[in-house]
């Protein structure tokens, strides 16, 4: 009888697997997909040797999560670190750069350099303190107060009508609402604001890595370690009720609120279980990936160098496409999320040719392919893109919710980033990932402190349980004596 059992093997069922089997627990991982990794699969979506990632692609907190951190996934798995981090291209072949280096980027920010060093220097100064504050339950006092009051005084200017006073041009302006994108929410908006700030501070602290091979190398890193700790990994088994699990003292749920209603079936108490049906998802994301005979042919050449795009024109052009999403449109010049990582991984595709790794945001449940949409917003900063497409794949929102039944109409956030999302995820409690259930818990990106490729989610609910149930403290994640 194992002592604990996971569900789901995205990189919070991974991260929650690892802490408990580094604890001496013997446990048990269930997988309903033939492979392990949920949002950090890689595979041959169209043609043999072309690579592509399935969700994420670009890791901006994989060299800074607290799990990943410990875990010593630097020693474990190969990351190329572009020195552009992130970029925005503008009409008339513009583009505002965000180099590791701040005052590099300060330099060709122009007028607005000053200014947007300003805002971002204080941040990276004290990203310790900020990753602190949002890499963890966000209802606790922070451990420090200046960090957290530095942020949030950036955070109310960036993310209400404030916004601009501090800028004068449109570059600066530009690479904040993009980077402010990621949390697929309306502009402005202090939680968009707030995803958007700490990852840019990322972005000139460590940079936003990108792993040789795709995301899978994250998730081999984070099985084989479980494995080598007594871990048994069960891939091809959809688990459809709890009471399939084997017996154990504590559950472990990779899954959205909606999941855990399905697996309980009508064993949640009626607060409880209303409290996982009024849970609120966001929008959705249509994903294009493309096969190119050769790179994107960047208006701005200096853009070859970027990780990542945020493609769409100015602040203003990026605030309306999300905006649009968040009332139920689907944009006409959509935000894309835009990355070439074969341009700095050499596997990823033949000698010559290249992948693209591309999403724009759409209304959640939606069945449109985007995919005209994106193209042209490419063409419109890298004239002649559309020569060089050999092949592409489309996956609408409701195809992602195909693809993993925690991206809830296409949300692979697993919850609405609002305010009220971010505090109700999914109750409001000293401990929220306890579910009333005797040991079993949710650890997915439904609960603090919400999604990206952390591993946090995971790493906290497993942390509960060992102390709460087991009577542990938190093991040695490291890495051969790191």
């Amino acid at each position: 009888m194992p002592d604990a059992v996971v569900v789901g093997s995205g990189p919070n069922g991974l991260s929650a697997a690892v802490t408990l089997a580094r604890a001496g627990l013997a446990v048990e991982l269930h997988e309903a997909a033939p492979t392990v990794g949920g949002g950090m699969r890689t595979m041959e979506l169209m043609r043999q040797g072309y690579v592509h990632d399935m969700c994420s692609a670009v890791h901006p907190m994989a060299l800074a999560s607290p799990f990943f951190t410990a875990f010593g996934l630097r020693n474990r798995t190969e990351m190329l670190v572009p020195d552009i981090s992130f970029a925005t291209p503008l009409d008339d072949g513009r583009s505002a750069l965000a180099y590791r280096s701040l005052e590099r980027t300060a330099v060709e920010l122009g007028r607005d350099g000053l200014a947007y060093q300003s805002l971002m220097a204080p941040l990276v100064e004290r990203l310790s303190g900020i990753l602190d504050l949002t890499q963890n339950q966000l209802l606790r006092i922070p451990r420090e107060p200046i960090a957290a009051a530095v942020f949030a005084a950036r955070v109310l200017e960036q993310g209400t009508r404030m916004w601009g006073l501090r800028f004068r041009e449109d570059l600066a302006p530009a690479l904040i609402s993009g980077l402010a994108g990621h949390a697929i929410t309306r502009q402005p908006a202090l939680t968009s604001a707030a995803a958007g700030l700490m990852l840019g501070a990322l972005g000139h602290a460590e940079g936003w890595p990108i792993p040789v091979g795709g995301s899978g190398a994250i998730a081999a890193a984070l099985t084989e370690d479980f494995q080598a700790h007594g871990g048994i990994v069960h891939t091809n088994h959809r688990v459809d009720s709890l009471a399939e699990l084997p017996a154990s003292r504590a559950t472990l749920l990779d899954i959205a609120p909606a999941g855990l209603t399905r697996l309980a079936g009508g064993a949640l108490p009626p607060r409880y279980a209303k409290a996982m049906a009024a849970f609120r998802y966001g929008s959705a994301s249509c994903k294009v990936d493309y096969i190119l005979s050769g790179p994107v042919p960047w208006a701005d050449p200096r853009l070859a160098g970027a990780g990542t795009l945020h493609v769409g024109g100015t602040r203003a052009e990026l605030a309306a496409s999300e905006n649009d999403v968040a009332a139920g449109r689907h944009p006409k010049r959509p935000y894309v999320l835009v990355s070439q990582p074969s341009t700095f991984d050499s596997t990823r595709a033949p000698s010559g040719h290249h992948v693209l790794w591309t999403y724009c945001h759409a209304p959640a449940g939606s069945t449109v392919d985007m995919s005209e949409a994106i193209t042209a917003q490419l063409e419109r900063f890298a004239p002649g893109f559309r020569d060089l497409v050999v092949d592409h794949h489309v996956t609408t929102g409701q195809q992602l919710a195909d693809y993993n039944e925690n991206y809830v109409g296409g949300d692979f956030s697993s919850g609405i980033m609002d305010l009220r999302g971010l505090i109700r995820r999914p109750v409001i409690s000293r401990v929220p990932w306890k579910t009333p259930l005797p040991g079993v818990y949710l650890c997915s990106s439904s609960t603090p402190p919400g999604p990206g490729v952390t591993g946090m989610p995971g790493f906290l609910a497993a942390r509960e349980v060992l102390g709460s149930i087991f009577g542990k403290g938190t093991p040695y994640l490291g890495h051969r004596g790191t």
